[in-house]
Order: C-alpha cells, then structure tokens, then sequence
C-alpha cells in the first residue's frame, strides 16, 4: 500500500477534479457542435435570389440544382443552413436585382407543384395548406427606430396562358391575394378586396379590379421568438393561424369570386425597404405544403 502526504493527496484530488471538469467542458462543447437541419424538402420549390444572374435579371435556382443550394457560390450569402438552429436563413437586402412590378428585393421560394415548371398552380376549389415554423433573425430598423417590415409568405395569384391572353396583359401576372408580414415583432396580414363586388367573369381578372384591404394584425407578439403559421385555403375561404391559437378567417364575397385565379404558395424573406444599410434574415426551421 501507498502512503500519501496530506499534500500529496490534496494535490491528486485537485487534479482529478480538474480532469473531470474538463471532461465536462468536451462533452458540453461536443454537445454544442451537435448538426441540425431544417425540415424543409426543396424539390417542389425555387428561389429567387437579391443577386443578379448573367442576363442582369434576379437569380433564380430551380429543381434538382436548389436541393444543392449550400454548394452553389452566388447562393451562399442569401440562402444558407444555419445548423445550430436547424433552420434554413434567407437574407435579403436592398440590391439592383429586382423582380418585375416591384421596387424590393426578396430571398423568397416559390412553390412548383411540378418541379421547374411555373405552369402547373391551383386554385380555391382544390384546396391547398402552407405550415411553417419560423423566426426573425436580424432585421435593420428605420430613422425612426422602427423594424423594417419583412414579407415572410404569401398566396399569389397567377392567369393561365389563356387568361393573360384574353386580357392582352404581356405576362401572366396576377395579385397576391394574401402577404403574411413580420411587422415590428408582430404578425399583420393583407389580402384583397373586390372594388365592384357584382364584377363577374372576364372583369374579375384585371389588376386594377382588386385592392388592398385594411389589413390585420394578431394580437401576439412574436419578437425574435419562433412561431408557427399556417394558411389554409378551400373553395371561398382562408384561413390564416398564428401559433396554433390565433385564427384569422376569411370568407366572403371577395374569397368566393378570388377562385377564377390559379395561386401559388411563397415564403422567406421578401424584404420591404429600399433604405442604405438595410437587411433582414429570416429563419425557417419547417416549411409543409400539401393539397
């Protein structure tokens, strides 16, 4: 048997505590390192970048590349995996690469029922569901200490082929019947009204038929924090749901005739200033359509 010196022993005891302590800092740092990803599944979206491609337009990246985007250079700064969190960050900011009918620039997705393909959509009647779980990262603030606003999903109106023709507008545009806005912490939503609620047929699909409505926010604060939203749409009727306990419905005269449109889904950051040194991340940890 060996004897220790009382110093001997304290010494040996201050050691092994040390050890074990470190021991702990490794595990709580192997812990730490640990590897999130976001549930999203990309095949059925693409995106719209605030970086111009060789033509000068927006950068778009459709599937199967978009299901690469993490190794894809121009997409790195405004599209990128934050595993830490698990969550997906689209940054936006204002740029010269804008999308057609707007001033603002977006690090938006676009959903493709068909993959690549913007001509397949659906309608009201057919029904469609949008869940996502999302948080504010960053965002800038105005000159008068305000957050700028940022477009975080959308349900946007689109003519068919036939539609655009018969109307003889040059592109197949058509209103955002619903935009869904991180507003200085808060939840606002907009959608559109009718300004001549007996408009029928051919009269409906014209831009200048609709207008904004008066808007409106939910009650909850959501901050920085994660949320939840939900979109729900059916023949006459949307649903907007904030963290499984706030509902906004809409049904009405406006929603009913909205069905001579085909629709699809967006969400990320389509960002709402044009200010020097503005920008905003957003981050997406799901994102679950069906229909």
């Amino acid at each position: 048997m060996i004897n220790f010196s009382f110093s001997q022993e304290k010494l040996i005891k201050e050691e092994v505590a040390t050890k074990e302590v470190e021991t702990t800092k490794k595990k709580k740092k192997r812990k730490k390192k640990k590897v999130k990803l976001p549930e999203i599944d990309l095949s059925h979206w693409k995106v719209t970048l605030p970086v111009t491609n060789n033509e000068g337009k927006p950068l778009e990246i459709s599937p199967p590349e978009i299901l690469d985007f993490a190794n894809i250079e121009a997409a790195k700064p405004y599209m990128y995996i934050d595993s830490t969190k698990g969550a997906i960050v689209f940054h936006a900011m204002p740029t010269n690469s804008k999308t057609r009918n707007t001033k603002y620039t977006r690090s938006e997705l676009r959903e493709q029922m068909i993959p690549g393909d913007n001509n397949t959509n659906w309608t009201f009647e057919q029904g469609a569901k949008m869940k996502g779980k999302i948080s504010m990262e960053d965002v800038s603030r105005d000159s008068d200490g305000k957050y700028h606003k940022v477009i975080i999903m959308q349900i946007h109106g689109r003519l068919t082929n036939e539609q655009r023709d018969l109307i003889g507008q040059d592109d197949n545009n058509a209103p955002p019947i619903l935009k869904i806005y991180w507003q200085n912490g808060k939840i606002r939503v907009k959608t559109k009204v009718l300004k001549n609620i007996n408009a029928l047929g051919d009269a409906l699909l014209y831009e200048e038929a609709w207008d904004d409505d008066e808007g409106f926010n939910f009650k909850q604060e959501v901050g920085f924090r994660k949320f939840t939203l939900e979109v729900n749409v059916s023949d006459g009727k949307m649903v907007v749901v904030l963290n499984n306990s706030e509902y906004k419905v809409y049904e009405n005269i406006h929603m009913k005739k909205w069905g001579i449109f085909e629709n699809y889904f967006k969400a990320g950051n389509y960002f709402q200033s044009r200010d020097e040194g503005s920008f905003a991340k957003v981050n997406f940890y799901s994102l679950e359509v069906t229909h």
